[in-house]
């Protein structure tokens, strides 16, 4: 694998780590972190009181190339659905109420910045 990518894997990872920590700190309690399956990940399962929460982690570096959350367009949230619908199936929770956050996080040498925002986006149908 290129260095480059090793350090997009290291900076994701440790992203998922500081959103992990902040989502505990508000409360969350983390159901799973990083579930895969055959169609592919969700970054963080939490429980918000009686709502399941499907997390998404943007880490960067800086914000040449715009704020993290940015990142999280049409085709991500797209993507997120049919992984929440997965899930809630695997699981049998077909009937939980659910909801789709974001947490951006900046890591820059002045500091962490995080950006955590609840109910980023609605349920999109494939």
């Amino acid at each position: 694998m290129k260095t480059k990518d090793m350090s997009r894997i290291s900076t994701g990872k440790k992203g998922e780590a500081i959103a992990v920590d902040y989502l505990r700190k508000k409360g969350y309690r983390i159901v799973e972190v990083n579930y895969r399956c055959p169609i592919g990940e969700i970054d963080i399962v939490a429980r918000d009181k009686n709502e399941l929460v499907f997390v998404e982690v943007k880490a960067r570096k800086s914000c040449a190339l715009g704020y993290p959350e940015q990142a999280v367009g049409i085709g991500k949230q797209r993507k997120m659905s049919q992984l929440a619908l997965w899930y809630l199936r695997e699981k049998k929770q077909d009937q939980a109420r659910a909801r789709f956050d974001v947490v951006a996080v900046l890591m820059e040498p002045s500091g962490n910045e995080i950006r955590w925002i609840p109910n980023a986006f609605d349920f999109i149908a494939s």
